[in-house]
């Protein structure tokens, strides 16, 4: 099911972000898209390649202890 309501917080294109949940959690990257279901967005990881991964799992990129949740 798609939805056209964005999962939170708000992704700009070049915007570092880390994966903060999930199975590639600490996964570091660049946003670069929001996909035609805004719940998923496309990043760019540091070893070049883009994939598609949950916006909710996503968080801005400040500290490199910041992004690891409880």
């Amino acid at each position: 099911m798609m939805s056209a309501r964005p999962a939170g917080t708000v992704f700009h294109e070049g915007d570092e972000v880390v994966l903060g949940r999930g199975t590639y959690q600490g996964t570091l990257g660049v946003f670069v898209r929001f996909k035609t279901d805004v719940n998923w967005a496309d990043i760019v990881e540091r070893n070049g390649d883009i994939r598609s991964h949950p916006v909710a799992w996503l968080d801005k990129f400040t500290n490199h202890r910041d992004h690891l949740r409880p």
